[in-house]
């Protein structure tokens, strides 16, 4: 991990660049061995969004997309892809949308913009059987929900400031809808997606594929809410053919 005054950020591989954006609950053990499957031909670049510890005014999409901005200046970053997960994908759209000519292309799995179904109705019960039960219903591959990944995620729920910061990106997510704006985004886009996947289902990788004009369809079977972590050898080989033709002259 490097650290800078203003962000964190793991850098992996070398190559064009791929800008990774995590989701609500993400972190680096999402994308790690995605990453270093792929590193030999791409340097992908994850900055830590301050999703927990942002200032309360920037506790939404706007904020993020805000320090996304100053993350690639600061990086120097000049024409890249980015991957985004769930809500990270939801922020790719929306750094696409404002600053097309900085973006390559795009991957977006399981992404958030048009339609998404949380943990429940309403924020998560610090019970850590019921946590349990809602992240084995997230993911079709059980095997990754591990001890450690659900003592993860019950740490995040069980603090007060976080819980705050999640319930406002949650609001800010569900208002920004990008039904009639998305169609607008001509860059390059691959879909991958989970066919099992709960929160973001099926049909909601259909209707992002019906609605963006230069966008592909790829599906991991037996999947759910997060493919290249659940199926990470799959996730690649779907995403370094699209990649090899977005930089191939």
């Amino acid at each position: 991990m490097s650290v800078s005054e203003d962000y964190n950020y793991t850098e992996i591989g070398s190559g064009p660049t791929v800008l990774i954006l995590h989701g609500l609950f993400g972190s680096l053990s999402n994308f790690e061995t995605m990453m270093q499957l792929a590193g030999h031909k791409y340097r992908f670049v994850m900055p830590y969004l301050p999703l927990y510890d942002c200032e309360l005014k920037q506790a939404n999409l706007d904020g993020m997309v805000t320090y996304i901005k100053g993350f690639v200046d600061f990086m120097g970053l000049k024409e890249f892809s980015i991957l985004g997960n769930s809500l990270g994908g939801h922020l790719a759209l929306l750094y696409a949308i404002q600053y097309p000519s900085k973006v390559k292309s795009l991957i977006l799995t399981a992404s958030s913009g048009l339609f998404e179904s949380s943990l429940g109705n309403e924020y998560p019960k610090r019970d850590k059987d019921f946590l349990r039960s809602k992240i084995l219903e997230t993911f079709g591959n059980k095997s990754i929900v591990t001890e450690e990944l659900v003592s993860e995620i019950e740490a995040i729920v069980n603090s007060k400031s976080n819980a705050i910061r999640i319930i406002k990106m949650a609001k800010s997510a569900t208002r920004q809808n990008l039904l009639h704006s998305i169609h607008t985004i001509t860059n390059k886009t691959l879909l991958i997606w989970g066919r099992e996947d709960s929160i973001t289902p099926p049909f909601v990788a259909e209707k992002f594929h019906q609605l963006m004009p230069n966008s592909e369809l790829s599906w991991i079977e037996g999947c759910g809410h997060a493919p290249m972590m659940e199926y990470p050898k799959e996730f690649t080989e779907a995403m370094l053919p699209f990649l090899d033709k977005v930089y191939t002259p």
